[in-house]
């Protein structure tokens, strides 16, 4: 069982969300919830610091392993599962990542977590906010196709810009949900391989050492 997964956990988390390192991002999700009547945007897990942050992890949109009510390594889905995975393999402390969406309002699971360009584009102003609340990020992983639309996007509206004079370098990674590895095992091992690859680039641009074991 993940750690989300216990309302204890949850709870602690939820007592958490206006400390300093993730205050900003709380900020933002309460408005992005507020400007659309009746949906859900979760928060981010306040395990991760929008002053340490070099790395975002840019995936596809809220579902129902978002039930927590965060965006967390610790939540029980196959994607955070994954993705914590990725993370603990490269070495990259929660601080040093943190997680985002191209589409930050949570989806239905009927839509089978499909975005149309119209939803992608809405994603692009969130997204621009949301980098802007981290100085120190200088990499993107960004997974599957609807994460890597939302920034080619957010590049044709000035974000190239934006990506160039900070030294932004975008990583595209296969997404982490089960879907996207529907494969063998000799295949899944080698798409999780990079992923991890792309996380430990990611971290050597950001002078991050690996974590002594």
């Amino acid at each position: 069982m993940r750690n989300m997964s216990s309302p204890s956990h949850v709870k602690d988390a939820e007592a958490r969300i206006h400390e300093e390192n993730i205050e900003a991002v709380t900020r933002l999700c309460r408005e992005l919830q507020d400007g659309v009547p009746g949906s859900k945007v979760p928060l981010v897990d306040p395990v991760h610091d929008v002053g340490e942050a070099r790395i975002i992890s840019l995936q596809t949109a809220p579902g129902p392993g978002a039930s927590s009510g965060f965006l967390s390594l610790e939540n029980d889905d196959p994607a955070a599962v994954r993705l914590a995975e990725a993370y603990a393999a490269a070495g990259l402390q929660p601080r040093h990542g943190i997680p985002w969406n191209a589409y930050p309002w949570e989806l239905p699971a009927e839509t089978g977590m499909k975005l149309t360009p119209t939803q992608i584009k809405k994603g692009v102003r969130p997204f621009r906010r949301f980098l802007a609340e981290l100085p120190r990020v200088s990499a993107i992983v960004a997974h599957g196709g609807y994460a890597q639309n939302l920034i080619a996007e957010f590049t044709k509206s000035g974000g190239d810009l934006i990506l160039s004079e900070r030294g932004i370098k975008v990583y595209k990674v296969r997404s982490a949900g089960t879907r996207a590895f529907a494969g063998n095992g000799t295949q899944q091992e080698a798409w999780f391989v990079d992923m991890v690859d792309a996380y430990t680039d990611a971290m050597g641009r950001a002078g991050l050492a690996r974590p002594a074991r």
